[in-house]
């Protein structure tokens, strides 16, 4: 086991998925790697931050500062005596008032001001954490779906629910393990995962590339019936060329010559 390999783990070694034996190793190693303590460390960040995302609000202590000050600013308004008044007034201290006022209005200022920027900046950082985490996930989405165990390029084929909205690099790769993947369960969990996405012109063309290549009856089926779903004309003429080919199933031909009318 390579450092690379490790590094790949560390996000299922967190989530406690690995079996026991490759858990062990990966805590052997990591015993004798600096470098892969760090990236588990930026890992574990990385989710607490995730789990612990909330709106950021003032906390107690500036709002009890900014009532504190008010209150200030109260007292020092009722100590306020005319100098130059011979005799007391029954008119408002307007001239006081106001800078009363004045003061008042710049503390709410102040304070709204930085309530302002400390929401800014929480939701800067939340989002360079999100930024981060999703190249995380898709670095290690490609990296399980080459690896040379069907199982876990199964596994990283149905990561794909960790994106909302893949890139193209993810779909592409997707649709390369559709193709050409030499095992069969993981080619059916490839068109599973592009069913989400037939919205997409690679993922229609991919389809209808996989009707010329595909021999497995099971998964010719799941590709026709998601043809057919969302009605993609294009695939007419390939699905017509499946039918009359010998080799194919008799109940695809079935499956096909049912299906067939609905998109003609």
């Amino acid at each position: 086991m390579d450092k690379k390999q490790v590094i790949d783990l560390l996000p299922d070694y967190l989530d406690g998925v690995l079996d026991p034996v490759l858990e062990q190793k990966v805590e052997a190693y990591l015993k004798e790697c600096p470098e892969c303590r760090e990236e588990l460390e930026q890992l574990k960040t990385l989710f607490d931050a995730f789990a612990n995302e909330e709106v950021a609000v003032p906390s107690h202590r500036v709002e009890a500062s900014f009532l504190e000050l008010l209150e200030q600013e109260k007292r020092k308004a009722e100590k306020v005596v005319p100098l130059n008044s011979k005799e007391p007034s029954t008119r408002p201290g307007w001239e006081n008032f106001l800078k009363v006022a004045a003061s008042i209005a710049a503390l709410v200022g102040s304070f709204l001001l930085g309530q302002y920027l400390q929401e800014r900046q929480s939701h800067m950082e939340i989002a360079a954490l999100q930024e981060e985490g999703l190249e995380l996930r898709q670095t290690a989405m490609l990296s399980l779906m080459e690896n040379k165990s069907a199982s876990r390029r199964i596994q990283g084929v149905n990561y794909i629910d960790a994106f909302g909205n893949p890139d193209e690099t993810i779909v592409r790769a997707l649709t390369d393990r559709m193709l050409h993947d030499e095992n069969t369960n993981v080619r059916m969990a490839s068109v599973e995962a592009l069913e989400k996405f037939t919205a997409s012109e690679i993922v229609k063309n991919a389809f209808i590339k996989a009707l010329k290549v595909e021999k497995d009856p099971g998964i010719q089926i799941a590709i026709i019936q998601t043809l057919v779903r969302i009605q993609e004309k294009k695939a007419v003429t390939p699905l017509k060329e499946l039918m009359q080919q010998d080799e194919t199933q008799p109940f695809v031909k079935e499956q096909i010559e049912s299906l067939l009318p609905s998109i003609i």
